[in-house]
C-alpha cells in the first residue's frame, strides 16, 4: 500500500523519515466469506451469491483472531466476498475490537441500510472502504448489478451520518478511467475521509479480465491527476487521505512527478520512499481466505502457505521453509529482467510479483504492470525525450 499523502506531507515539510524496521507482524486481509451479492468483473476472489462449503465456524474465527492479536497484528481488514453477508460478522468484530485491534471493513455498501448501518458503527470499525468503480452506469455494469451505485451511496451516507470513517475504493481500468474525475468529486460532495485507488492485479476474475487492465498512459493521466489533487488539498490544509495499492512503481512515478512539479525537498521524498521500501508481500502484509489459506497477499490465492485450521496463523507465519515466502523476504528479491536493472528497485522492491508469475510463469521476471519508461527507471540514456505524463 502506497500511503500517498503521508509522502506529500515529506515533501511539503522537509522531514526525513527514518528507515524502518521489519515489522513484527503483518497487516492481515482476512476474507471472512466468499458470498457475495454482486458480481464484479474483476473479483479477484471470484466471489458468487451463493455459499461455499468449507469456510471457518465461529469457533474457529475467534480462535485465529486471538492468534492474531497475540502475534501483533496492526491491523485487521475483514473483506469477502460481501462480509455482511458472514452471520457472525459482529461478533468476530466485538473479538478483534476487545484485543485493542485495528479494525477495517471492507464492503460493497448495497446492504448498508439503516439497521446494518447502526451495528456498524455500534462495533467500533475504524474504517469502512466501500468499492465504486465508476459512475452510476459503468460502476453498475462492472458490478454487474442494476442499482448498485445508488444502492452503495446510500449505505455510504448512512455511516456518515453516523460518524464513521469511511471512503471510497476504486479500481482502475481502461474501462472506467474516464470515471476518475467524477468519482473523485464525490469525495467533496459527501466529505469523505479516504480515497483508494487500486490498479487491476491478476487474480481471480482479474485475470480473465486483463485486457482491461488500464493502459500504461492512461495510468499515469490517472496517477497524475490524483497527485495533482492530492498536493493541492495539501497545500490548502485539506486532511484528506490518499491511498494507492497493487503497483509500488507510483513511488517511482511520485519521485519524477516531484522533480518537475514540487522539488524543493525532493532529498527528503527520496529518502522517505527509500524508508518505506515498497512491496510488502510476505512480510508487511498477509492474506486469509475463506477457507483458511494463508497467503502472501490477497492475490496468492493459487499459494498456499498453510492452513489456520491445521496450524496457527502465528507458526505458519514465523516457518521460512516456503521457498516462495523465503524468497518475497529477500533484500535485494531476485528479481530478473527489467526489475533487476531498474536504478529504483530499492524503492518499490519489485513491484507485484504475482502479475510478473501470472503473466509469464516467472515469478521474479519484470512486472508488465510497471508504466515507468526505461529512461525513468534508468536504463537508457537521459538524451531519451522525455515522456508525457
Amino acid at each position: 500500500m502506497f500511503r500517498l499523502s503521508e509522502f506529500l506531507d515529506t515533501l511539503y515539510t522537509g522531514h526525513i523519515h527514518r528507515p524502518r524496521r521489519p515489522p513484527r507482524a503483518p497487516a492481515v486481509i482476512w476474507n471472512i466469506v466468499r458470498r457475495c451479492n454482486l458480481h464484479c468483473r474483476h473479483c479477484y476472489s471470484g466471489s458468487a451469491d451463493h455459499d461455499f462449503p468449507g469456510e471457518l465456524d465461529t469457533r474457529q474465527a475467534l480462535a485465529v483472531i486471538d492468534d492474531l492479536a497475540e502475534l501483533g497484528v496492526p491491523a485487521l481488514i475483514l473483506s469477502g466476498g460481501e462480509p455482511l453477508l458472514r452471520a457472525d460478522l459482529f461478533t468476530l468484530a466485538a473479538r478483534a475490537k476487545a484485543h485493542g485491534l485495528y479494525l477495517g471493513l471492507s464492503s460493497n455498501g448495497t446492504l448498508v441500510d439503516e439497521a446494518q448501518a447502526e451495528r456498524i458503527a455500534a462495533a467500533g470499525f475504524d474504517y469502512v472502504g466501500i468499492s465504486i468503480d465508476g459512475l452510476a452506469a459503468r460502476h453498475d455494469r462492472l458490478r454487474g448489478r442494476p442499482g448498485a451505485f445508488e444502492a452503495a451511496l446510500a449505505g455510504l451516507v448512512r455511516l456518515k451520518a453516523r460518524g464513521v470513517k469511511v471512503g471510497l475504493r476504486f479500481t482502475l481500468t481502461r474501462e472506467n478511467a474516464a470515471d476518475l474525475p467524477g468519482v473523485l468529486h464525490l469525495l467533496d460532495v459527501h466529505a469523505l475521509d479516504k480515497f483508494y485507488l487500486s490498479h487491476l492485479n491478476f487474480g481471480g476474475r482479474g485475470w480473465r479480465n486483463r485486457d482491461i487492465a488500464a493502459h500504461h498512459r492512461l495510468t499515469r493521466q490517472a496517477l497524475t491527476l490524483l497527485f495533482e489533487r492530492a498536493w493541492d488539498e495539501r497545500r490548502r490544509g485539506i486532511r484528506r487521505h490518499y491511498v494507492t495499492g497493487n503497483n509500488d512503481a507510483d513511488g517511482v512515478f511520485l519521485l519524477h512527478w516531484a522533480a518537475r512539479r514540487a522539488p524543493k525537498h525532493l532529498e527528503a521524498l527520496h529518502a522517505h520512499l527509500r524508508a518505506w521500501g515498497g512491496n510488502a508481500s510476505g512480510v508487511g502484509i498477509a492474506n486469509i481466505d475463506n477457507l483458511g489459506h494463508v497467503h502472501p497477499d490477497s492475490f496468492w490465492w493459487d499459494h498456499r502457505l498453510g492452513n489456520v485450521k491445521e496450524r496457527p496463523f502465528s507458526a505458519i507465519w514465523r516457518d521460512e521453509r516456503d521457498p516462495l515466502l523465503a524468497a518475497l523476504r529477500r533484500r535485494p528479491r531476485p528479481l530478473e529482467g527489467r526489475c533487476a536493472a531498474c536504478r529504483y528497485r530499492e524503492l518499490c522492491n519489485g513491484n507485484t510479483r504475482v502479475r510478473a508469475r501470472r503473466s509469464t510463469g516467472n515469478t521474479w521476471a519484470a512486472d508488465p504492470g510497471c508504466y515507468l519508461t526505461d529512461r525513468e527507471i534508468g536504463l537508457t540514456p537521459l538524451r531519451e525525450p522525455a515522456p508525457c505524463a
